[in-house]
């Protein structure tokens, strides 16, 4: 069986949800409800977590995952693209004789991905061949035949190659094909594909369909407002978290209201 890490992001500055990786959702922390997922699926062999908060970083080792460095400033900015701290995060694990066939990234916004998820989604990627990476993802809900790119007073369909005499724009959406897009529950590659070609998904992708909420994604103040009442409602549930909430103080740590 190849061996495998969980990468977990967890940066510091948030703008659209301040502190939103170690925001309170329920009983915990949001990175806790990721940290426990990854640690029952038995997925992992190391379940790591990268931010550039000595907070978080205390945060993240209370639950249970490794924070064996924090991030260096660079590649912890509002911009700072995904290769640039999992490359760094895992060379500098290597330079400590860490070594992994394949990773996983996991992000704390996402809180209704479960064990059962990640064991689904490592079980189709090991079923590949030839292939680099996975990726979640999920039927589109706008769908791209419907859009336009604009370009001063005049604009043309983002969505090429449409039946001759019946564009997408004009088509209903049930006669639209399937389109998927995808969401931040989980991505799983082989490392080998971020040292040869630096880059976290390769060029053979493989997808993954989510169910339900698993792919669910906490961008903004709206979509945790949604969180918070699919949960009151009982319409989606957190995974169970064995440790104690953390109970030290932290700026925002209540929910939005």
């Amino acid at each position: 069986m190849p061996a495998a890490v969980a990468l977990i992001p967890a940066r510091q500055g948030s703008k659209r949800v301040p502190g939103k990786n170690v925001r309170r959702l329920g009983a915990h922390p949001v990175i806790a409800y990721t940290i426990a997922a990854a640690l029952e699926s038995g997925v992992f062999d190391a379940v790591i977590a990268s931010t550039d908060a000595d907070e978080t970083a205390a945060i993240a080792r209370h639950y249970g995952a490794e924070v064996p460095f924090l991030r260096p400033a660079p590649f912890a900015g509002d911009r700072s693209p995904d290769i640039e701290w999992v490359e760094y995060t895992l060379a500098e694990l290597r330079r400590h004789g860490r070594t992994w066939d394949a990773f996983a990234l996991l992000r704390p916004t996402s809180p209704f991905r479960t064990a059962g998820t990640i064991r689904r989604a490592w079980a189709r990627f090991l079923a590949q061949d030839g292939v680099d990476s996975l990726r979640a993802v999920e039927p589109c809900g706008q769908h791209p035949g419907k859009m336009w790119v604009v370009d001063g007073d005049r604009m043309s369909p983002l969505l090429p190659g449409a039946p001759a005499g019946q564009p997408w724009h004009s088509t209903p959406y049930q006669a639209l094909p399937p389109v998927y897009v995808q969401n931040a529950s989980l991505e799983m590659a082989w490392t080998r594909v971020v040292f040869e070609q630096r880059t976290i998904a390769g060029d053979v992708l493989v997808p993954f369909f989510t169910d339900g909420y698993e792919g669910f994604d906490i961008n903004d103040r709206f979509d945790w407002i949604v969180a918070e009442r699919l949960i009151a409602d009982g319409e989606a549930a957190l995974p169970q978290v064995s440790r104690v909430p953390y109970e030290a103080q932290w700026a925002n740590s209540n929910s939005i209201r």
